[in-house]
């Protein structure tokens, strides 16, 4: 048990020296990662940076492979394409002095995706991981109306789950971003309160401006919108306006044109969880255990989905 005024996220942290934050979601997932890992490195801790990649790793020369599946993305990374996340996020550390290689993880199945997490895990001596999910779709367990889009999200939960070792954690920044995709944030606090009763939910936090982290969040974000001007991130764009105190119908990205944003300060909270418990109350982990290709786990969600009976959205009452 521990105390009102401590976080039991970083109280868990604690004893980690050589920790990991990736991104679970791919593209600029491993972004909503920074505040959290920066704290981390002003911390003394060890941190490496890793993200599942939707830029086409195809493309890389051979010497930028450390495993089968696994990159190490650097500020000197050939640009062989436009978008590209996790080299725009290794030469923005480079501004600023931190460690500046990013590992991209390939978009596959549970399997391929689970032998990547473990070699990075050897090959740093890794004793704790967080995955990170910008948005709140990573909760979803399965059952709900609206799922958002959980193919990424859940093979990264499914592939650490089977890995023994480094004490795993996931964390979601960003409530509210998902309802653009059909999720009902209404069934994602209901998730959460069925998380605490499980013991998985380790509580929230917000991510300042007025801090160290917020002010490099902030940064960070105007640097990626500036570098992929034509697929600028809504996610941590929205996540940057809550941090900044904006509300409402708030504009950053001609991409949002046709929709209405809500813009509020529970963006930037991050709500914290043990990955096991997450990964326990998820309906559906066990069928996508053993796919090696993503369309692998879109099927095999969309024959769950065909049996289940979902629960329909419930509508936050205030």
């Amino acid at each position: 048990m521990t105390s009102l005024h401590t976080n039991q996220l970083f109280d868990r942290l604690d004893s980690a020296e050589r920790i990991l934050v990736a991104g679970a979601g791919g593209g600029f997932d491993i972004y909503a990662g920074l505040p959290l890992a920066l704290s981390l490195i002003h911390r003394n801790k060890q941190v490496r940076l890793a993200n599942l990649s939707f830029s086409a790793l195809e493309g890389l020369p051979l010497d930028s492979w450390l495993a089968p599946d696994l990159a190490v993305i650097t500020p000197e990374t050939s640009l062989h394409q436009v978008y590209f996340p996790e080299r725009t996020l290794a030469q923005w550390l480079a501004l600023h002095g931190y460690p500046d290689t990013v590992h991209a993880l390939s978009r596959t199945g549970v399997q391929p995706l689970r032998d990547a997490y473990r070699a990075l895990i050897e090959r740093y001596d890794i004793d704790a991981v967080v995955l990170v999910d910008g948005g709140t779709d990573i909760l979803m367990r399965g059952d709900e109306s609206g799922l958002g889009t959980p193919e990424e999200d859940m093979t990264s939960v499914a592939a650490l789950a089977g890995i023994d070792g480094p004490e795993c954690f996931v964390v979601s920044i960003g409530f509210g971003v998902d309802a653009y995709h059909g999720v009902s944030h209404g069934l994602v606090l209901e998730n959460i309160a069925a998380l605490e009763r499980d013991g998985a939910y380790l509580g929230a936090f917000s991510v300042p401006r007025t801090t160290r982290e917020g002010a490099l969040f902030l940064d960070a974000v105007a640097h990626a919108q500036e570098h992929t001007p034509d697929h600028p991130s809504i996610v941590n764009g929205s996540i940057a306006a809550a941090v900044r105190g904006e509300f409402g119908d708030v504009r950053f990205t001609s991409r949002t044109s046709g929709s209405e944003l809500f813009i509020n300060p529970l963006m930037s909270l991050y709500f914290a969880f043990e990955l096991e418990g997450l990964a326990r109350n998820c309906l559906y982990l066990d069928r996508i255990e053993d796919t090696h290709l993503l369309r692998q786990v879109s099927s095999a969600i969309e024959a769950f989905r065909d049996g289940v009976r979902q629960r329909p959205p419930r509508r936050i009452p205030h």
